[in-house]
């Protein structure tokens, strides 16, 4: 198997520091921050270790080439854009850390509260000032004002656990290092045993996907396959998310219904869900068909899945089999 070494990688991160530890709201007079405000920033710039990354292909039907031919332009595998989000995934590692993933798949943790800030987005739905949606998401509020949430955090998104109260977790997003007070109900704690070896990253703007495995120091890359991804087509379909996600659960078969009904429309196979409905699947099948279709000829083309991230079947399957739910990470960026 031919190895390709990529070259080093330097980034900046990003870190901001907020205070507070209760669960009453403080009502001394000061005004809440801004949401969009960093207090304070210290950049570091603290990464001169070498990122290698090297193909070692588990799963190697369907390959796509580093740079390949589309239509009359050419896609590619944006490797600067991975290196950045590896460094970035072992510099939060350096440090022991608890991690949680914040949680409210088809609002079974209860519908959250009203934002400060809100209005209706294209779906006619309730979103925050970020274009957060009401519908599965997590209320965030500020560590000095726990009656009203500021914004709404998405499903399956990982952060930084810090400390317990009665009825609040405070956390930090792994992004900027701002902090939340977010009800418990909301918020799963994974073990400290974890360490984040394995990532799925999905690019949007070329509809491909690649899997990589830590091993020792290196990163391997395991496949390298096209992907489909979400439409914006309100009211029913959805782009997928950028941002970075944990794989919560997997189902065999993952059954949709014909949009704007309850009459089942099929099957997705081997769908690992890692945020709201968004699913890494394969190839649909309607019904009434039962029998599984390997590949479409619309994968790596244009978006047009209902924010999930369609793939051949067989790739699909090889992520089920080898990404462990509270263990994979799954970066969409574009």
């Amino acid at each position: 198997m031919k190895k390709t070494a990529i070259l080093p990688v330097f980034c900046l991160i990003l870190l901001s520091f907020c205070t507070g530890k209760t669960d009453k709201p403080i009502t001394d007079g000061q005004p809440a921050p801004d949401s969009a405000t960093v207090e304070v920033t210290e950049i570091i710039d603290t990464v001169p270790k070498e990122i290698i990354i090297e193909k070692e292909l588990l799963y190697d039907q369907h390959t796509l080439e580093d740079t390949y031919p589309y239509k009359d332009t050419t896609r590619e595998f944006q490797w600067e854009k991975i290196k950045e989000r590896l460094t970035w995934l072992e510099s939060i590692q350096k440090e022991p850390a608890t991690w949680s993933i914040l949680q409210n798949y088809r609002n079974k943790n209860g519908e959250a509260p009203l934002v400060k800030n809100y209005h209706r987005d294209s779906y006619r739905r309730i979103a925050d000032s970020l274009g957060v949606e009401r519908f599965q998401g997590i209320p965030l509020y500020l560590t000095t004002d726990t009656t009203v949430p500021e914004l709404y955090g998405r499903d399956g998104a990982l952060v930084k656990h810090l400390e317990d109260y009665t009825n609040f977790t405070r956390v930090a997003s792994v992004h900027t290092g701002k902090e939340w007070m977010i009800p418990k109900k909301y918020i799963q704690t994974i073990p400290d045993t974890i360490v984040f070896k394995k990532a799925v990253f999905v690019d949007t703007r070329n509809q491909n996907i690649t899997t990589l495995e830590q091993e020792g120091d290196k990163w391997l890359v395991r496949s390298m396959n096209p992907a489909t991804t979400g439409l914006h087509r309100p009211p029913y379909a959805q782009e997928t998310p950028p941002g970075v996600y944990i794989i919560q659960e997997k189902k065999p078969r993952m059954i949709y219904l014909v949009d704007g009904t309850t009459e089942t429309g099929g099957f997705a196979p081997y769908a690992s869900r890692f945020t709201n409905g968004g699913y890494i699947h394969g190839v649909p099948v309607n019904a009434p068909r039962k029998s599984l279709i390997e590949y479409s000829s619309t994968l790596g083309t244009t978006p047009r899945s209902h924010m999930c991230v369609r793939n051949a079947t067989s790739h699909a399957k090889f992520i089920y089999d080898w990404a462990p739910v509270y263990e994979t990470l799954v970066f969409v960026f574009d």
